[in-house]
């Protein structure tokens, strides 16, 4: 079925007509509808590096045919024309796109020279020219407004002086006859890598008078750490500073609580000398506020610095908050900070005095305009999830999927009227599809709060027939499946499945104010647990179609532990469990993960408690309260236990403890390792395997 999401501000005869045209093009297409299978999902189209052109009147994107594909190339598209030229073809793959002032050319990273370095595409006519030649890859790249001065992130050896001085190391490393790893301090690993001596640091550079970068500077040479990544880095307009997110590492006392903190502060960095400098003074601008910051954008004057705030240390689920600096005087203020939203991404609008973010808003992630004068809130767009927001006059391109959309781009003015798809990236191979209907709903849930989750029919959905539910849980916990369309938990494949699916956003989602996100901390099995047993029992009563006596249950990460928790505390209410990179003991997940934070917050602290005395330190009383390991003996529910070997936020030692249990209760239990990926799945071919291994298991318990 095709959904269609009418805005609440549309005419009842326009939304009567949408909607029979819709029941009309539905009927028609019936017959000749496919289903959407994970081998449809890797071929799709996918958009990357979505920019406009300084006019506002031209797209540059880069699209990737298929998920394994080599075809990933670079797409110009007029605005108002809708016409669209092929910018790239070579065997070598474009990305990190940057816009040249004057419109004429872009720049890009490509690796087609042998390594990633920047590479410059005039616009009407000629060939892309190799803009960096560096003796290292370049990871990624921001240029100024005024085209001279280029930051660069790169793998470089702390300490070196010169880029000579890390090639020369790595050649070395090379050479030796032993191969070991050696730690003086956390942190060792990070998601699916185990950490090295080598770190992404900033550099500085600048074009030589043949219109090459030969050289870089780097800004943090002795830091032991890296920086937050080139998206957290913002350069003012004249090329006259930058300012860059990163954890402090200009001391050793500063770099040895890195596993245990999340304070990421501003750094700003005066460049005002260009090429002549010699060194570079850090100054640390956010140093007061212990929690973190990110996100820096310079105003396209220069005058005002943009970025996200938290305020709470060690909680990486706190709200963001919007901060504005004015760089003339260096006061800084909190914008809107009574609304009670988490800002995800920041951009100015053309003439600086408002701001467009982007926020998890009630199961979307809708754009909200901000004035900064008047601390104003105004929501422009609400439908589905948005990002890559750019404003030009009137006028707002962003990008957005939904439960049933792939992500296309998209313009509306700024009062949130005349949307338009300006993209159909994936019209042919979606032609055929039938996705399924989808509906938000709410209940009342623990304390008889109010909580969202979706629905969705069967894609083969019939009137007057019983359908198995798969009941997804998300992970986080601090997170929200919402209307989006995902590429590791895709709702839709469940649905054409035959299964009606529910999602439900329990407390400690996001998108629904920081009281409830903040609410799951140290109560992980408690209101959660609650909100999916009344979520349940609700949407069984209120959609007669889903067959409340045959259901199964599935989540990964903290999905996963719900699974491993309902399976001790809920062991009667599904045929079949699955459970993807679960914790399954709280305590030795605490010796075991890689971020110290993540725990230390959400449980109370470290898993030992306090010391007493002389005595050894014991079990916190919450790893024990919510342990899943701790109701073992209540283990009645067949499991399908699945994990990335990779995976170093999750290590695989917890999926084995469950799947040990299980078998040593002679439970009925699978376990699926995938020794090449980390905490999610994301290689297309081991994407498959995962999805038939979770089907098949689905199928044995609901096949009534």
């Amino acid at each position: 079925m095709c959904v269609i999401n009418l805005r609440s501000n549309e005419s009842p005869m326009k939304k009567t007509l949408i909607l029979a045209a819709v029941s009309l093009a539905a009927t028609v297409n019936a017959a000749s509808a496919d289903v959407f299978t994970v081998e449809k999902l890797n071929q799709l189209n996918q958009l990357h590096d979505v920019t406009v052109s300084p006019q506002g009147d031209s797209l540059i994107y880069g699209l990737k045919k298929g998920s394994s594909s080599l075809d990933n190339h670079l797409y110009n598209q007029d605005i108002k024309s809708g016409k669209v030229s092929q910018l790239t073809s070579h065997e070598k793959s474009e990305y990190n796109v940057v816009w040249a002032d004057d419109a004429k050319s872009i720049y890009f990273l490509s690796s087609r020279s042998g390594s990633s370095q920047i590479w410059q595409l005039p616009l009407h006519g000629g060939e892309a020219k190799q803009v960096s030649d560096l003796p290292v890859g370049i990871n990624g790249f921001k240029l100024s407004k005024n085209g001279q001065v280029f930051a660069l992130s790169l793998t470089v050896k702390p300490g070196c002086k010169d880029l000579a001085c890390t090639v020369a190391a790595k050649k070395a490393d090379k050479e030796k006859k032993y191969n070991i790893r050696a730690y003086d301090e956390l942190m060792v690993r990070h998601w699916d890598v185990w950490a090295t001596e080598y770190k992404d640091h900033l550099f500085v550079a600048y074009k030589n008078e043949l219109g090459v970068i030969e050289t870089a500077q780097d800004i943090m040479a002795d830091w032991s750490s890296d920086i937050a990544g080139i998206g957290q880095v913002t350069l003012h307009p004249k090329g006259s500073s930058l300012v860059f997110s990163a954890k402090d590492s200009s001391t050793k006392t500063a770099a040895n609580d890195h596993a245990w903190t999340t304070n990421f502060d501003l750094f700003e960095v005066d460049l005002s000398q260009g090429k002549q400098q010699a060194s570079f003074n850090l100054i640390n601008m956010t140093a007061d506020n212990k929690a973190w910051d990110a996100q820096p954008v310079f105003s396209s004057n220069g005058r005002y610095l943009a970025y996200k705030a938290m305020q709470t240390p060690g909680y990486e689920a706190d709200k963001f908050t919007l901060q504005i600096r004015d760089n003339r005087n260096g006061k800084i203020k909190s914008v809107a900070p009574q609304w009670d939203r988490s800002v995800s991404s920041i951009s100015f609008s053309q003439d600086n005095k408002t701001l467009f973010v982007t926020a998890q808003d009630v199961g979307q992630k809708s754009i909200f305009a901000i004035s900064t004068e008047f601390n104003e809130v105004r929501k422009v767009y609400d439908v589905g999830s948005n990002a890559d927001v750019a404003s030009f006059g009137d006028n707002i391109i962003f990008t957005r999927h939904t439960l049933a959309t792939p992500k296309n781009i998209f313009t509306i003015n700024a009062d949130g009227y005349e949307l338009k798809q300006l993209t159909h990236i994936n019209k042919d191979k979606l032609a055929n599809i039938d996705f399924a209907e989808y509906k938000q709903f709410n209940f009342k849930g623990w304390n008889d709060e109010k909580v969202h989750g979706y629905w969705l029919k069967p894609a083969n959905y019939q009137a007057g027939n019983k359908y198995p539910i798969a009941f997804l849980v998300h992970g986080g916990p601090q997170g929200s499946f919402g209307n989006m369309f995902h590429y590791r938990w895709n709702a839709q494949l469940w649905a054409a499945q035959g299964y009606g699916v529910v999602m439900v956003d329990f407390h400690g989602s996001t998108g629904y104010g920081q009281e409830f996100t903040h609410s799951i901390s140290r109560d992980w099995g408690g209101k959660p647990l609650e909100d999916l047993q009344k979520g349940l029992d609700f949407i069984i009563k209120d959609q007669p179609w889903l067959d409340g006596e045959n259901a199964c249950a599935l989540g990964a990460s903290y999905g996963g532990y719900m699974m491993n928790w309902i399976a001790g505390n809920w062991s009667e209410r599904f045929n079949c469990l699955i459970n993807h990179a679960g914790l399954y003991d709280m305590p030795s997940f605490y010796q075991s993960t890689e971020e110290l934070w993540f725990p230390e917050y959400d449980m109370g602290g470290s898993s030992w408690g306090k010391e007493k005395g002389d005595t050894k330190g014991e079990i916190s009383e919450d790893y024990a309260k919510f342990n899943p390991s701790a109701y073992v003996n209540n283990w009645k529910t067949p499991m399908l236990v699945i994990q990335g070997e990779l995976d170093y936020r999750v290590p695989y030692a917890q999926s084995l403890g469950a799947f040990t249990t299980l078998q040593r209760k002679g439970i009925d239990s699978r376990l699926v390792m995938f020794p090449d990926e980390d905490h999610h799945i994301r290689k297309p071919d081991n994407l498959v395997v995962w999805y038939e291994e979770v089907f098949k298991w689905l199928k044995k318990y609901t096949n009534k």
